[in-house]
């Protein structure tokens, strides 16, 4: 085995739950799938642009963090499925399919991998220190980012891409950030007790 190699590192979801079955894992999806369109229902139109302030990609960005790359990008896909078959989970309790074809489509679709990321960098060990923990987070919202403009860019000239669908979320990402580099080390230092 080489140095280099990085051994993956259980989640905080592993660590406190070490023998648990499929159903709790089942469980585990689903209840931040259901804290994801809670996290939903923060909503703030902004008047210049389709794309709402949210806390969604707080749910989305810790079900990663927490769960692990494969149920975390599972939970953000059942969310994006409980709201597109109807349930008011999107942002301010919209629903459909058709979210998925509009301009905040592309942010919808950024959320499973940006969950996996999020779940990967933490079975690295980038949950367990402030810093880490708030680039973990960060470098997901990139995922986001990058999804959410290229679906936003077929609404919006090039012009104003930047200004409609980045620039107005910055401070969000910060502050969400910022929580992920006090809770996360928390749950692990509280863990180790």
């Amino acid at each position: 085995m080489s140095t280099a190699q990085v051994l993956p590192r259980p989640t905080l979801w592993d660590a406190a739950f070490p023998s648990k079955s499929l159903a709790a894992d089942a469980l585990a999806v689903l209840a931040m799938s259901l804290f994801t369109a809670l996290c939903a229902q923060i909503s703030i139109p902004l008047p210049w642009t389709p794309v709402p302030l949210t806390g969604t990609t707080l749910g989305v960005l810790y079900a990663g963090a927490l769960l692990g790359p494969r149920r975390g990008a599972a939970a953000a896909a059942l969310y994006l499925l409980e709201g597109g078959v109807g349930l008011p989970f999107f942002a301010g309790g919209a629903m459909g399919w058709a979210h998925f074809f509009g301009p905040t489509g592309g942010y919808l679709l950024g959320f499973v991998p940006a969950a996996w990321a999020n779940g990967v960098l933490a079975r690295r060990g980038w949950d367990r220190t402030p810093w880490t923990a708030a680039a973990m987070m960060l470098l997901g919202s990139g995922f986001i980012f990058l999804f959410g403009l290229a679906g936003l860019s077929r609404f919006m000239p090039a012009s104003g891409l930047l200004a409609a669908g980045l620039w107005p979320f910055i401070p969000g990402d910060i502050l969400k950030a910022g929580l992920a580099a006090a809770l996360l080390p928390f749950g692990w230092r509280r863990l180790g007790r």
